[in-house]
């Protein structure tokens, strides 16, 4: 598996998995492991990482965790071009600040939330809160992804909202992330807005749809583990083996579908590695139990993952 950072409208190429979160027995972010983590996703092949996410429970993490956690990848080895930084805060004033940080050192660029406490807020208001983050970094020498899981956050991301960010700053959007799992408006997305910018999709189901349509990546949490089948479908869609990866794919979302999904993608890790370290989650999350664990484990071992096939 070969990876380009960028593509034309500078967005990134490839599988940049949406890493999960290590934490330590005190519930600190583990530095050490997720920097191991992110190298070895790297060395698999992949683009680059991105954090704190969904997947790596992004809104469990003061503001001062996040950006020590960013500081500490790179002082690590992880190139800073190689890392996407979910900003996203419940307040605008936060994501600024965050946004600023990583965009100062130098990350590839900054994933965003619209802001998300509020329901039932118009166009004019998201807008509004986008306007103040891109206002107030001051910069053109960044990149900032749209993200769209309104399942998730309860806002919604509109194509209007999407067409006046594109026309008052087309150096600074670089793409979308649509999340929503809903492989008809990801394909919607693609047909109002690629070109010039690319729609990610999070939902690996959907990616040789999107690989069709000229989608060049995803932000992946199966790529934790599958990073080279996650890439397969979305750059290599029409390829012969496609149906057996969206099988295999299909197969373990089944598998996890039973469980709350972080606490049960954190298993398979703990079950890949033979480190019980890596079920540890934040509340409001909770990991699963030690019973729950071997009996899912016994699950993920008869999958046979590869990760470094796979």
């Amino acid at each position: 598996m070969t990876s380009s950072l960028t593509n034309s409208r500078n967005g990134f190429q490839g599988i940049w998995p949406a890493m999960l979160t290590p934490l330590d027995a005190q519930l600190n972010i583990d530095h050490p492991k997720l920097a191991a983590h992110a190298l070895s996703l790297i060395s698999a092949g992949c683009g680059g990482v991105t954090l704190f996410g969904t997947t790596g429970e992004g809104p469990s993490f003061s503001s001062s965790e996040r950006k020590e956690a960013v500081e500490k990848l790179i002082a690590n080895g992880v190139p800073a071009e190689r890392i996407m930084v979910s900003t996203s805060c419940a307040a605008v004033t936060e994501t600024l600040d965050l946004t600023r940080h990583a965009v100062g050192l130098g990350v590839h660029g900054c994933l965003v939330l619209p802001p998300f406490f509020f329901k039932g807020v118009s166009d004019e208001g998201i807008l509004n809160g986008y306007t103040q983050i891109i206002e107030g970094v001051n910069r053109k020498d960044w990149r900032l992804y749209l993200y769209h899981i309104p399942q998730v956050i309860g806002v919604n991301l509109t194509h209007n909202v999407i067409a006046q960010l594109l026309q008052r700053y087309p150096e600074i959007i670089a793409g979308i992330k649509d999340s929503c799992c809903d492989r008809a408006h990801s394909v919607a997305l693609a047909q109002a807005f690629m070109p010039p910018i690319t729609v990610y999709v999070g939902f690996e189901p959907d990616l040789p749809t999107m690989g069709a349509l000229g989608s060049t990546g995803a932000i992946s949490g199966l790529a934790n583990f599958m990073p080279r089948i996650v890439h397969r479908m979305v750059l290599e869609s029409g390829s012969p083996g496609t149906a057996h990866d969206a099988q295999r794919v299909q197969s373990m979302l089944d598998m996890l579908q039973p469980h709350s999904l972080m606490p049960a993608l954190k298993s398979v890790m703990a079950t890949l590695h033979n480190d019980p370290g890596w079920l540890r989650v934040r509340a409001p999350l909770v990991a699963l139990t030690p019973e729950a664990h071997a009996a899912f484990s016994r699950k993920v071992q008869d999958f046979h993952i590869d990760s470094a096939h796979e």
